[in-house]
């Protein structure tokens, strides 16, 4: 049987991914002032990162259209989508509303929608899970079944340089924010079991605050010999490699990814963010 795994723009792929033919990502909307950005082949992302330092208005995202994922339906037998955090973003209700919508006039077609309860490099791993598993051959719904097992064994955390854009967006308190950003604090972030984002702890500086967070990754993960350790990061590879380095120090993985961010992450993480799924 044929497939394609469908995931939103949120969706960090190395270029091995992008090239590869049975991925589609659909682009979320960037809205920035009056200014109106589409978050695929097209985003610059240091041009972005200016527009946001440079905005004075709360910057926001809108998810893709049901049309939007429907348009990928007819590529495949199996179709699975990957999609943001439901708890972040209407991305993951817009594709089963195109899901159902597609299903009334095509029904048994096979369609997953998938919550990641993640973002970024977290929906990138369950991507790379799905191939894995359609690849060895197994049925759509054993698929789909690996792919739900794979998600709950998986985590995600963050360090961010700045914490402005969650606070603009509703995601912290004002005084958090303020009080993080004048001290130089930085927590250290987790998305939870149902993809929501919790404080795990905090240093001062980017450099302890990253350590903390490879301390939590290496003894959080589940069977890290067998799995890849995702970093994505924002406008800061140095960084990012730093950070590998600091979990390969205490955790062995069988592989690791390093990709920069696209244009959803690169709202959220903010120029210098770290992201890590694993």
């Amino acid at each position: 049987m044929s497939y394609c795994i469908i995931g939103d723009s949120c969706t960090d792929l190395p270029e091995s991914m992008k090239k590869d033919p049975h991925f589609r990502l659909v682009p979320l909307t960037l809205l920035v002032e009056d200014e109106t950005i589409i978050d695929d082949d097209t985003f610059d992302q240091s041009s972005f990162l200016k527009k946001i330092a440079e905005c004075k208005e709360c910057p926001h995202t809108a998810c893709p259209s049901p049309e939007q994922f429907m348009q990928h339906f007819d590529e495949a037998d199996d179709i699975y989508v990957v999609t943001l955090s439901s708890k972040l973003s209407g991305s993951y209700n817009s594709a089963v509303l195109a899901k159902n919508l597609y299903l009334e006039e095509h029904p048994g077609k096979h369609i997953e929608i998938i919550d990641s309860c993640s973002a970024s490099v977290g929906q990138t791993l369950i991507a790379k899970e799905i191939q894995k598993q359609a690849e060895e051959g197994k049925s759509f719904s054993e698929v789909v079944t690996c792919a739900r097992s794979f998600r709950a064994a998986m985590g995600t955390n963050f360090v961010l340089e700045s914490l402005e854009m969650l606070r603009k967006n509703g995601r912290l308190s004002n005084l958090t924010a303020t009080i993080c950003n004048v001290l130089n604090i930085k927590p250290v972030m987790v998305g939870n079991s149902i993809g929501e984002i919790e404080k795990l702890d905090q240093a001062r500086g980017m450099k302890k605050a990253l350590e903390k967070m490879a301390d939590y990754v290496a003894s959080h993960a589940v069977n890290p010999a067998s799995k890849t350790l995702a970093i994505s990061h924002c406008n800061n590879y140095k960084r990012a490699l730093f950070f590998r380095d600091l979990v390969l120090a205490r955790q062995k993985f069988a592989d690791v990814m390093i990709v920069d961010t696209a244009g959803v992450s690169s709202f959220y993480a903010c120029d210098g963010g770290i992201i890590v799924a694993y």
